[in-house]
């Protein structure tokens, strides 16, 4: 998993990747965006990898120069790809899984709208995400040769063909 050291969000990214998937492997390596990616991508080229995760950060996946150089790297090599990122699938890669940002913006405009009401925000809770979205990008599965199971095409939110 490539990841930004500077950014808090990402300190314990490993850790929840670890315990929602027991028995994987993780390798971090930090990457602070276009100045050091190259460097980033090439633990990648020893052949002892199965995939790349790109975290969702705006030096990295948030970056589309960043974002298509992972995407050509991970052709060449040959790896599944995926981020939190839904232009990360719709750019190339593999697949991306995460919030749904569109959901979490219109959830805060309730927010905004009682706050302008009056409401005090430090009297209003925290909200978690509720929706996440599922992108797979059907070019790039052929391009590695992979078949995707009929359930999980079935459950994606978008698919590309």
């Amino acid at each position: 998993m490539v990841v930004n050291p500077d950014h808090p969000s990402f300190r314990d990214y490993p850790n929840v990747l670890k315990a929602a998937a027991p028995g994987v492997v993780l390798i971090r390596v930090e990457s602070r965006g276009a100045v050091d990616i190259d460097r980033a991508l090439s633990h990648y080229t020893n052949g002892a990898v199965d995939g790349l995760f790109l975290a969702d950060d705006v030096t990295l996946a948030g970056n589309s120069d960043v974002r298509a150089r992972v995407i050509e790297f991970a052709r060449e090599q040959h790896l599944p790809s995926a981020s939190p990122s839904p232009t990360y699938a719709r750019d190339g890669g593999l697949l991306s899984y995460g919030v749904d940002l569109v959901d979490i913006f219109r959830r805060a405009a309730t927010y905004v709208d009682r706050i302008l009401r009056g409401a005090k925000p430090s009297d209003l809770p925290v909200q978690l995400p509720t929706k996440y979205e599922l992108v797979l990008n059907l070019k790039t599965a052929k391009a590695l040769g992979l078949t995707v199971p009929p359930n999980l095409l079935a459950t994606a939110d978008e698919v590309i063909e």
